[in-house]
């Protein structure tokens, strides 16, 4: 016959007092929290330095300086010298040059072979060097820009300030203002 203290014991669940388990310790809930803490830190380090990472790709910038823009006058006009300088983190390239918001189409005067750069403009003309297919300046990088104007080109005169623009293929403009002289 089966008593009732047998009959209790077979039907006592795992987790009573009267089980063998009653020796056995458990983390404490202190330990288990610091390892939680611990673990979630270690993660958010390695995705906060995953994610700088792939910010660092995409997200490059053109930044051009005009350093420094002086104005020299000879016989046959003006000769505008712009020194520039790429501080951004990518490649960026001037495509076109504005004298007052007019732009110069006539290019590569330095560079042709022909005299320099203010024997080449027509009269009543601007024109610079820039190449054709743009002045391209690595990340750090410097360069020059010169603009032609001759004396007869609209109405400008001694002391009067010119805007110069330069456009970027990025779309950027870089903008100077220079007093010729």
């Amino acid at each position: 016959m089966v008593t009732n203290k047998r009959l209790f014991q077979a039907y006592v669940s795992p987790c009573s007092e009267e089980t063998p388990l009653k020796d056995r310790k458990a983390v404490s809930p202190v330990i288990a929290t610091v390892i939680l803490v611990a673990v979630a830190i270690t993660v958010a380090v390695g995705v906060a330095y995953w994610m700088g990472g792939i910010s660092t790709q995409y997200t490059q910038f053109e930044k051009v300086e005009i350093q420094t823009g002086y104005a020299t006058r000879d016989t046959l006009g003006w000769e505008i010298t712009l020194s520039l300088k790429n501080s951004g983190s990518a490649t960026a390239t001037i495509t076109h040059v504005f004298v007052n918001e007019v732009p110069i189409d006539e290019a590569e005067y330095a560079s042709s072979g022909f005299g320099t750069g203010i024997d080449q403009v027509d009269d009543g003309e601007m024109g610079t060097d820039l190449p054709v297919a743009g002045l391209s300046l690595q990340a750090g990088a410097s360069g020059t820009v010169t603009v032609y104007i001759d004396y007869d080109y609209g109405t400008l005169s001694a002391g009067t300030t010119v805007n110069i623009k330069l456009h970027s293929a990025g779309g950027m403009d870089y903008i100077k203002l220079i007093r010729l002289t």
